[in-house]
């Protein structure tokens, strides 16, 4: 069994775990934090992912939730999953070893995953349908079946957005080679708002094409401003950009204001 320490990397060392098969046991987790030491509720909830993934994986923790035990079991995948990632974290921190998993499951995955789709902590789910996605189509040689569907969106705290990821059968894994960055041709995006003035996307396709056309001719973001069911239960609004080079290669940059976590009403900086 392999030890470590603390609560860093806690997703990878999971994600290792259950892709070798090796057991694993992590201790001292935020052991100093006199207030709230332990796991947290959105590594919890990860780990209760990691159950519905695979088969026959066992976890222990002890009762102060500093010490963790984690035995994989076979990654199996398969449709119709469904999971609530909760207002700690956003999709995004679900999605990244969802994508690995996913790649070695047994079955084909899809899974439905509800919460905060954009934040300003974690990857929003513009950066993985439009550059990660792509990437790992062209790195494993994918035509179709990588998809990620957005339902909804939801800001932060409140959540409310829902997204459908859709990760197909890979028989192998072939080498990645890509050294050449190449230069910018082209800059696409968008520009989303939930539950504010749809000037605000406009407002943000204008400050954005000011600096950018100033560089590249090549520049067009879409607006997205949800409304009613589709926008979550908070406001929030964030640009996704994202510069095409010259050798496939796909660079990101995104921004997102939510309201602060602990304040569910009014808008704000998160």
């Amino acid at each position: 069994m392999l030890r470590f320490k603390g609560c860093q990397h806690f997703r990878q060392r999971l994600v290792c775990s259950t892709l070798s098969g090796r057991p694993i046991r992590i201790d001292d987790i935020r052991a100093a934090d006199p207030e709230s030491p332990g796991l947290r509720d959105f590594e919890a909830s990860f780990l209760r992912l990691l159950e519905k993934l695979t088969n026959g994986c066992a976890v222990e923790i002890n009762e102060t939730g500093t010490s963790l035990r984690y035995r994989p079991g076979v990654v199996v995948c398969g449709s119709g999953l469904s999971h609530e990632c909760g207002g700690a974290r956003s999709i995004g921190y679900f999605l990244e070893p969802l994508l690995l998993l996913g790649l070695f499951g047994k079955k084909p995955l899809t899974i439905t995953l509800r919460g905060i789709t954009n934040d300003a902590t974690d990857p929003g789910v513009d950066t993985f349908r439009t550059v990660t996605l792509p990437l790992l189509r062209k790195a494993l040689g994918l035509e179709d079946g990588l998809e990620l569907r957005v339902v909804s969106r939801g800001a932060a705290p409140g959540g409310g957005g829902e997204v459908v990821l859709r990760v197909p059968l890979v028989k192998q894994l072939g080498a990645v080679k890509m050294e050449d960055e190449g230069m910018v041709k082209r800059i696409r995006g968008v520009s989303y708002s939930m539950k504010v003035s749809p000037q605000v996307t406009n407002r943000m396709v204008d400050g954005a094409r000011g600096v950018l056309n100033d560089l590249l001719a090549d520049v067009y973001v879409f607006t997205d401003a949800t409304s009613g069911a589709s926008s979550g239960k908070c406001p929030g609004y964030g640009i996704t950009l994202v510069a095409e080079t010259t050798s496939g290669c796909l660079l990101s940059a995104e921004a997102c204001y939510t309201a602060p976590r602990r304040q569910v009403g009014g808008t704000g900086l998160h």
